[in-house]
C-alpha cells in the first residue's frame, strides 16, 4: 500500500487517488463503494485509506450502493440428497462470509418447475443465478442465454455459460481400469438414464472406456433412477437371472440400495461380488465392507460457485472450473 503523505490528508482525495493509495485498481475501489464483491485483504487497505482521510463516499455512490440486493438466486433438484446438501451448505457459508444471501428454490427434480424458476429469478432483485442442473435441454439454453444476469451452471457443461463441472469421465476411466486391473471380467454398470449427461453420458463413458482398455468384454447396462427404492427393485429384478462378480454404481446411493439387495440376495461383497460407487459420502464409510469408491470434493464445488458469481457480478472475467477427485479404496472390491 502506497505510503500517505501527511499533507495529504488535509485535502479531499478522489477516488483514484483512493485507489492508488491502497495499491488497488479504480474499479475495485468503485466496487467496494458499490456493495460489490472484494477480496478482504484489499477491503482492509480500501478502508484504511478512508478512515486516514475520514472519508465518506457522495450521494450517487450511496444510491449506486442501494441498488445492490446482496441476493444470489440458487436453483437445486433436491435439498434432500447428499451431494445437493454439501454443494448448498458451502456455498451459503461462502456466499454470507461475503454479505450476501442465497434465496433457495427446491425444484424436486422437476423441469418446468427448474425452467419458471430460472425465469422467475429473472424478474426478481437477484444479483446472480447459481443451477445445480440434472440435465440442460434446449429451453435451458434458451432460456439461460437470454437472461441478462450473471449465471453460473453446477454439474453439467454448457456452452457460452460459466460451469462448474466434476471430471466425471476420467473417474469413470479410473474405475474402470482399476476394475479390469483386479481381473473382474463379468461387470454390471448400474447407472442412469442420458438425460443427465454428466453422469449418463460422460461418467458412463469413462467407466466403459476403463474396463475396455483393460480387457473386460462382458458388460450389462442397468438402468435405474437417482432413487433408493427404485434401484433396489432394478438390482433384485437383475440378480434372478445374472450373477455378475462386480457391480459399478454411478453413485454412492445406487451403491447401497445394490448393498442391501446383493447381501438379501445372498451374496457375499466382495468374495461373491465386489462393489464400486461415486461420491465419497461419508456413510459409505460405515458400511461393513467400506466401500470401494471416488469422492468428489462437493465442498470445493460449492464454495467455487460462490466465488466465481461474485467475480461475475463485479464485471471480472471468469473459466469455467472442473474438480479434480480422489479413488478411495474401501474393502469391497477383490483380486479375482
Amino acid at each position: 500500500m502506497k505510503r500517505i503523505k501527511e499533507d495529504d490528508r488535509m485535502t479531499k482525495i478522489t477516488m483514484k487517488e483512493i485507489a492508488e493509495f491502497a495499491g488497488v485498481g479504480k474499479s475495485t475501489v468503485s466496487r467496494y463503494f458499490n456493495g460489490g464483491y472484494v477480496k478482504e485483504e484489499t477491503r482492509l487497505r480500501i478502508e484504511a485509506v478512508c478512515r486516514e482521510y475520514h472519508y465518506q463516499p457522495n450521494s450517487v455512490a450511496k444510491t449506486l450502493k442501494a441498488r445492490h440486493s446482496y441476493q444470489i438466486g440458487v436453483i437445486t433438484p433436491s435439498i434432500d440428497s447428499r451431494t445437493s446438501a454439501r454443494v448448498l451448505t458451502a456455498l451459503d457459508e461462502q456466499l454470507r462470509l461475503s454479505g450476501y444471501t442465497p434465496l433457495l428454490i427446491n425444484t424436486n427434480h422437476n423441469e418446468i418447475r427448474e425452467l419458471s424458476s430460472l425465469e422467475s429469478f429473472s424478474r426478481m432483485n437477484v444479483e446472480g443465478i447459481i443451477l445445480l442442473a440434472t440435465q440442460i435441454t434446449p429451453e435451458h439454453e434458451r432460456i439461460l442465454h437470454k437472461l441478462r444476469l450473471p449465471v453460473i451452471v453446477l454439474a453439467q457443461e454448457m456452452a457460452d455459460v460459466v460451469t462448474i463441472t466434476l471430471n466425471d469421465y476420467e473417474a469413470g476411466r479410473e474405475v474402470g481400469q482399476r476394475i479390469g486391473q483386479t481381473h473382474h471380467q463379468a461387470v454390471c454398470l448400474l447407472g442412469v438414464s442420458e438425460t443427465d449427461k454428466a453422469v449418463g453420458i460422460t461418467r458412463k463413458q469413462g467407466i466403459l472406456d476403463g474396463l475396455q482398455e483393460t480387457g473386460v468384454s462382458l458388460i450389462d447396462f442397468l438402468e435405474t433412477d437417482f432413487s433408493f427404492e427404485t434401484t433396489r427393485q432394478v438390482v433384485r429384478e437383475y440378480l434372478k437371472t445374472h450373477r455378475p462378480d462386480c457391480l459399478i454404481c454411478a453413485t454412492d446411493n445406487l451403491a447401497m440400495a445394490a448393498f442391501k439387495e446383493l447381501h438379501s440376495a445372498g451374496l457375499r461383497i466382495p468374495q461373491d461380488v465386489s462393489l464400486v460407487g461415486f461420491g465419497g459420502y461419508d456413510v459409505s464409510e460405515v458400511l461393513t465392507p467400506a466401500l470401494t469408491t471416488v469422492r468428489f470434493d462437493y465442498e470445493l464445488e460449492g464454495r467455487t460457485a460462490a466465488e466465481l458469481i461474485l467475480e461475475l457480478i463485479a464485471g471480472n472475467p471468469v473459466e469455467s472450473v472442473k474438480i479434480g477427485y480422489t479413488l478411495i479404496e474401501g474393502e469391497s472390491v477383490i483380486e479375482r
